[in-house]
């Protein structure tokens, strides 16, 4: 028995396919300098057909798996962009006459040594992603083939390799792999978020733990929760944990069995439990697990992926399609929020040296009332098909909310006025994602119908800590103390003011952060499909009395690390019992 670290959690078992080592030999030859132009050139292309190739990538991903996990490639395609990075190629290229192949190579290394030297598991994990840049640049300069193809066995298998890179993880078919199974990686990889979001067990750091190297057509036992690969085991050890994969199996099963139960705590505590979505496709996902309604429609992906505004007529056609589709359910519809990482080609936004503090969201459409006016249109002719809320994105002040509600107010008129019906009580609320509008809650919170803690946004800005800079997102820390009581100033202010208040971000779906919604009195909570079950299923075993009573103390801790100690204790963990006695006779072969 090996032992690396569970990656994601599930278990597999099957025959192992090993993914042959790509050798890439350059050879160091100098070019002269009159070829710079023609090299430079090369390689610019195969940085366009790379960023195309990645927002395929991207939109794959948004669809099969959900519009969080597809943020992981935003990082790759700024690698292409940074223009370190390309000074860097661009240099070696000039100064020392090397190719546009051997250049892009020295650089990549160079950069991916740094990370892989900085002493923090987080940074090194980056190393990953530039590597993963790199190869694709060089396969498209030297014309090769893709990084993974069929297996010369029969599917399904378990994949092993010394590491696979996102790139080449999202070229699997989820229905041949059963699991997967590295030399090198960490949990935060973007290799095994994917994992985990697409349910495929993986264990990851085998280096130098093998006690003899798996060769393809071996027997594999994959436990991903323990981080234990068993190769080869007796047939005994095969049929415990062929019991163990039967048993989780039937958990699931129970889980799509929990989606009818009412969202209660064990002590009768209702939450509302939500979905978020970016397209009509993600909306018959959450339908197709029962989910009752949408606390997050995230509009601005409908104008992505594509050459111009969508028109009123398009945009009503599709809002008035999802709320048809919920059948009386509530749709939370945010208001085009664009910028900051969303940047769409079409609508001209000025280079920012910091986009995230610049124009963006509601800042845009105070600037770009068409815009916001045409898609209000469409919301309220929508409206008439059922319950939608409105929520307008990073308010920060009292001015911006009361501009945009004029332009609310006379797009009311304008429709009163053609005698276009739509619902004229729209309510009409805020996203607390800046630390101005925490602050300022029981100001905004006589001004508005409902709050959306949008916890994403705000964790960074209390922080000061830009989520998607892969050099400091390691201090993103939602469990953070002074997080956690800007949102307590938040609700309180909420329940002065007899409003509700929500939350939306990826904090909602972590299960870990149940009891503090539970202990705050929050009415709902939003999240991507995959979490909704899983968190169905805490709730139904957790005490809001007693979550109550652990806010008191999460609220005078001093770190992030003593509030997490409190919050665990409070999960109900699944035995690995089984598994373990597994293991016992499988070293009882082992030492016999």
């Amino acid at each position: 028995m090996d032992k690396g670290i569970g990656a994601s959690p599930g278990i597999a078992i099957g025959r192992a396919y090993v993914l042959p080592s790509r050798n890439r030999e350059i050879p160091e030859q100098l070019m002269e300098s009159a070829d710079f132009t023609f090299e430079w050139d090369k390689l610019s292309v195969s940085i366009r057909v790379s960023k195309t190739e990645l927002e395929g990538i991207r939109q794959d991903i948004r669809e099969l798996i959900g519009e969080d996990e597809s943020h992981i490639f935003n990082a790759h395609l700024a690698i292409l962009e940074d223009p370190t990075f390309l000074n860097e190629v661009r240099g070696i290229m000039q100064l020392q006459n090397k190719g546009a192949e051997l250049a892009v190579k020295e650089a990549i290394d160079k950069f991916a040594n740094m990370f892989d030297l900085l002493d923090d598991e987080y940074m090194k994990e980056r190393a990953e992603d530039i590597k993963d840049v790199g190869n694709r640049l060089l396969k498209h300069l030297l014309g090769e083939e893709p990084d993974i193809t069929a297996p010369p066995m029969e599917t399904p298998y378990i994949l092993v390799a010394k590491e696979v890179t996102p790139s080449a993880f999202i070229q699997l078919n989820s229905n041949d792999v059963l699991g997967v199974v590295t030399m090198l990686g960490g949990k935060t990889s973007h290799t095994s978020i994917m994992a985990r979001a697409m349910g495929i067990p993986m264990v990851i750091g085998l280096e130098g733990k093998l006690q003899r190297p798996i060769q393809t057509g071996d027997i594999l036992i994959v436990d991903g929760e323990s981080g234990q690969v068993l190769v080869n085991p007796k047939v005994s050890v095969i049929e415990c944990y062929q019991g163990i994969k039967a048993r989780l199996h039937d958990e699931r099963e129970l889980l799509q069995d929990i989606a009818a139960f009412p969202p209660v705590s064990k002590d009768g505590k209702r939450l509302e439990i939500r979905a978020n979505i970016s397209s009509l496709k993600e909306l018959e996902r959450s339908i197709e697990q029962e989910i009752p309604g949408v606390g997050l429609f995230r509009t601005e992906f409908i104008f992505m992926d594509r050459a111009s505004v969508p028109s009123e007529e398009e945009q009503f056609q599709i809002y008035r399609q999802a709320v048809e589709k919920l059948k009386g359910n509530p749709l939370v519809m945010r208001a085009l929020d664009i910028g900051g990482d969303k940047a769409i080609s079409y609508i001209s936004l000025p280079e920012e040296e910091n986009p995230s503090l610049g124009l963006r969201a509601v800042r845009i459409l105070l600037i770009r009332q068409d815009l916001f006016r045409t898609q209000l249109r469409a919301i309220f002719r929508a409206s008439q098909y059922g319950p939608i809320r409105i929520l307008l994105p990073m308010i920060s002040s009292l001015e911006e909310l009361r501009a945009a509600k004029d332009i609310i107010n006379d797009v009311r008129e304008e429709l009163q006025a053609q005698g276009i019906p739509f619902c004229s009580d729209i309510p009409i609320g805020i996203m607390i994602e800046v630390p101005a509008a925490a602050i300022l809650a029981d100001l905004f919170a006589t001004e508005v119908d409902f709050f959306s803690i949008g916890t994403n946004d705000l964790v960074q800005y209390v922080l000061a800590v830009d989520r998607m800079n892969e050099s400091v997102a390691y201090l993103y820390d939602p469990y953070h103390p002074a997080v956690l009581r800007m949102i307590h100033h938040t609700v309180s202010a909420a329940k002065a003011a007899g409003i509700p208040v929500s939350v939306c971000g990826e904090m909602a779906g972590d299960p870990l952060a149940l009891p503090l919604w539970l202990g705050l009195g929050i009415q709902e909570i939003s999240m991507s499909v995959q979490s909704y079950l899983p968190i169905k299923k805490s709730l139904l075993n957790t005490s809001a009395e007693e979550s109550k009573h652990l806010l008191d103390k999460v609220l005078l801790c001093q770190t992030s690390d003593d509030i997490r100690r409190l919050l665990l204790g409070m999960l109900t963990e699944f035995s690995n019992i089984h598994a373990s006695q597994c293991s016992e006779e499988e070293e009882s072969r082992d030492e016999g």
